[in-house]
């Protein structure tokens, strides 16, 4: 009687090539992820300037639909904001906004600086959104990006 067991498995060839190719896998996949981070933060940047305009923009149509050109300041969602020329003001801005998560806002010199933070409460040098409130009458605000540093 023949009692031979087969016995079945990989080749040492066979492991080493399958090593090798994820590898090569990871060497392509990994720097992907790591720029990821990188481009979130930038986006998340951008996407704050545009809710910025957009707070900016919805409160002077609230201040046109009052009727009084007088008026300093509107409620909008429970929250009172101080108007400049039909606009918020830097102190005010960010009552404006639904959601700013993850931004540090100041105020130095009249303008609101939104500065991205990491997830550990530290701020993003070069990472930020600048809101400039309208100079004068029918002017609009000025939102600008920094982006240097995200």
């Amino acid at each position: 009687m023949n009692n031979q067991t087969k016995q079945s498995g990989f080749t040492l060839i066979e492991l080493v090539v399958v090593i090798t190719i994820l590898g090569i896998l990871a060497a392509f996949a990994i720097p992907r992820f790591a720029s990821l981070e990188g481009q979130a933060r930038l986006t998340a940047t951008q996407s704050l300037a545009g809710s910025v305009s957009s707070a900016a923009a919805l409160t002077h149509s609230v201040w046109l639909a009052q009727g009084d050109p007088a008026s300093v300041s509107v409620t909008m969602e429970g929250q009172a904001i101080t108007l400049v020329n039909g606009y918020p003001n830097a102190a005010t801005i960010q009552n404006a906004l639904v959601d700013f998560t993850g931004f540090a806002v100041t105020t130095p010199g009249g303008t609101a600086v939104f500065t991205k933070q990491t997830p550990g409460g530290v701020s993003i040098a070069n990472c930020f959104v600048t809101y400039t409130p309208a100079a004068a009458a029918n002017t609009a605000p000025t939102v600008a990006v920094t982006s240097g540093g995200c």
